[in-house]
C-alpha cells in the first residue's frame, strides 16, 4: 500500500494523514472537521507557509503577488480556477509580497506575479509573469513531474 499524503488543514493548520487513494473524496479534517480542500488557493503568512512546505507532502504551486500589481490582480481569476483542476494533487497558496517581505526576500522574488512549484520542502520551477489557467496547469503539472 502507498504512503498516505499529509495534508495540513487550511482552517487550524492539523496535519492529517489521507491515502492517496482517497484524495478525491472529499477529505475532512481529523480535528475541526473542515474540507482539506476549498476548491481555491489558500492566502498564507510565513509561518503557515513554512508549516505546509515543511509537514505537508502534496506540491505546492505558489504565487507571489501584490495589491498593486495589474498583472497579478489580472491573472487571480485563472490562478483560482487552477486550483478546482489542479487539487487534489496541489495545494495552491497566494503570498502577498508586502504583507510577507521575509517570504518574498527569501525566495529571492524579484518581479510579481512569480509562480513556483516546491514540493518537499524545495523548489521544483519558477516562472515570472502572468499565465492563463491552462498554461498554469500544464506548467504545474510538467514541475511536478520532473
Amino acid at each position: 500500500m502507498s504512503e498516505p499524503e499529509i495534508l495540513i488543514c487550511p482552517a487550524c493548520d492539523t496535519a492529517n494523514r489521507v491515502p492517496r487513494a482517497r484524495l478525491g473524496d472529499a477529505p475532512r479534517c481529523g480535528h475541526c472537521k473542515a474540507a482539506l480542500f476549498e476548491g481555491q488557493p489558500l492566502a498564507l503568512d510565513a509561518r503557515r507557509f513554512d508549516r505546509l512546505i515543511g509537514t505537508g507532502t502534496l506540491p505546492v504551486l505558489v504565487d507571489f503577488w501584490a495589491e498593486w500589481c495589474g498583472p497579478c490582480k489580472a491573472m487571480a481569476p485563472a490562478f483560482a480556477a487552477a486550483a478546482r483542476d489542479l487539487e487534489p494533487g496541489f495545494r495552491l497558496v497566494k503570498i502577498d509580497t508586502e504583507a510577507e517581505p521575509t517570504l518574498a526576500h527569501r525566495y529571492a522574488i524579484r518581479s510579481i506575479p512569480t509562480l513556483m512549484v516546491v514540493s518537499g520542502g524545495r523548489e521544483l520551477a519558477r516562472q515570472s509573469g502572468a499565465m492563463d489557467r491552462a498554461s498554469l496547469v500544464r506548467w504545474a503539472r510538467a514541475a511536478a513531474a520532473s
